[in-house]
């Protein structure tokens, strides 16, 4: 059955909430997660993944998807999407660790609680959502360490050396939240400013910091926000946040809140470690001499919301090895979602030329957009790059080091494959 201890935490939470509360908690601060040196294969760390994904730390469960893996597929399968979590699983949290759907006695024994700055609270099981309309999104979910490792080209920071395989391209299936809060009738207090969601997931420790994500209530993306209990047609599975995750299209990862269990009402921001330092992005360039991984602040930086333009090269890879004359070049561009992808160049001589690569329109706005290229390589070396753009003139910096950080995220370098013809 569900574990009530989150009980205890309800009430902290509820105060802070009810109280208007400023301050942050930085707790334990956040597990460090470092590469694991000759971790377990994929398969048998997290049961139903493929055997040859790449871990990044076996404890966690922490892999990518090779990319001529992900190049296969429009819809990302459950077997081969990425996995990140955030705490061990051993004991009764060691029903995580499946592809599989969760139990049907923790089905039923799941409950969402709809609380904070509100009148009349709420509690909803996984049968009343089941019985709501449901809506699809087709959307990127992406960690926002993925393309951590080029960072190092600076100066390494801690954290899984992720590639570019921390993505996938993934449809869910849920109940919108704009609409069901608006029916729940909670009569919300006009001192509500921001909206937590909170997951089951528990720290190793009691003095670990909860994992939580604050969203402005202005905020449009959660427009398009879902309550989501399948991913492919299926029943969420255990691994990747089922029974029930908070699905933000165009947002990363970690917004997209796995085990959803409290969605709270707050005049601030959560505390939490994960919200308050955790998963933000400076306001302003650093260096590894002027911040560190622990000057965070929620003034100085910002939560890692929206996905930044991005472009992968999915074929030619490195070890495709091609061969002289002409070549189709590859792979996906997507962004946030909140303007068209509208173009994709390509380049074969490490940036000096580009060329225009034909785009297809993805399945959502938040999804994969496939393009391709026509080139000719000539025997020797090239460095293949993609830089895409979209309507609103964002594009990919050349130089993705110009936005280094002390923890890695929102890498979105012009992607770079090179290439032996």
């Amino acid at each position: 059955m569900l574990d009530r201890s989150k009980r205890t935490r309800m009430s902290r939470r509820r105060f802070n909430a009810l109280a208007g509360a400023t301050g942050v908690a930085l707790g334990a601060g956040l597990p460090r997660i470092v590469l694991a040196e000759g971790a377990p294969d994929s398969a048998t760390i997290i049961k139903g993944k493929e055997s040859g994904m790449i871990v990044h730390n076996a404890k966690l469960g922490v892999m990518e998807t090779p990319l001529k893996d992900l190049r296969k597929h429009a819809i990302t399968p459950k077997n081969i999407l990425f996995n990140r979590l955030h705490f061990p699983h051993p004991g009764d949290s060691a029903w995580e660790a499946t592809t599989a759907a969760p139990s049907e006695a923790r089905m039923k024994g799941w409950t969402i609680r709809f609380d904070g700055l509100v009148q009349r609270p709420r509690t909803l099981t996984i049968a009343d959502l089941q019985k709501m309309g449901m809506e699809k999104r087709v959307s990127v979910i992406q960690c926002a360490g993925n393309g951590r490792s080029f960072y190092a080209a600076e100066k390494k920071v801690g954290g899984g050396q992720w590639k570019n395989g921390g993505m996938g391209n993934v449809e869910w299936e849920g109940v919108p939240l704009r609409p069901l809060l608006a029916e729940l009738k909670m009569a919300v207090s006009d001192k509500a400013l921001w909206l937590t969601a909170e997951g089951w997931d528990q720290p190793a420790t009691p003095e670990g910091s909860d994992f939580a994500k604050s969203y402005h209530m202005e905020d449009h993306a959660l427009d398009h926000a879902i309550l989501a209990l399948k991913m492919n047609g299926e029943p969420i599975p255990s691994v990747h946040g089922g029974p029930v995750r908070l699905i933000i299209p165009g947002y990363y990862g970690n917004m997209n809140v796995k085990y959803l269990t409290n969605l709270l009402f707050m005049a601030n921001q959560s505390p939490s470690v994960f919200q308050s330092v955790g998963y933000r992005f400076p306001n302003f360039p650093v260096t590894p001499a002027t911040f560190k991984a622990n000057d965070y602040t929620i003034y100085n930086s910002r939560p890692t919301y929206g996905h930044v333009i991005k472009s992968v090269i999915f074929s030619p890879l490195s070890e495709d090895k091609p061969k002289p004359g002409n070549v189709t070049i590859t792979g996906v561009a997507f962004n946030d979602g909140n303007a068209k992808i509208t173009k994709v160049e390509v380049s074969t001589d490490g940036g000096k030329t580009w060329t225009d690569a034909e785009v297809k329109d993805g399945m959502s706005p938040w999804a994969w957009h496939h393009w391709s290229a026509k080139a000719k390589l000539g025997s020797g070396k090239h460095m293949l790059v993609s830089r895409a753009t979209d309507a609103l003139g964002r594009t990919q910096p050349i130089n993705g080091l110009a936005r280094w950080n002390p923890r890695g995220y929102e890498w979105n370098g012009a992607d770079h494959v090179e290439v032996t013809v």
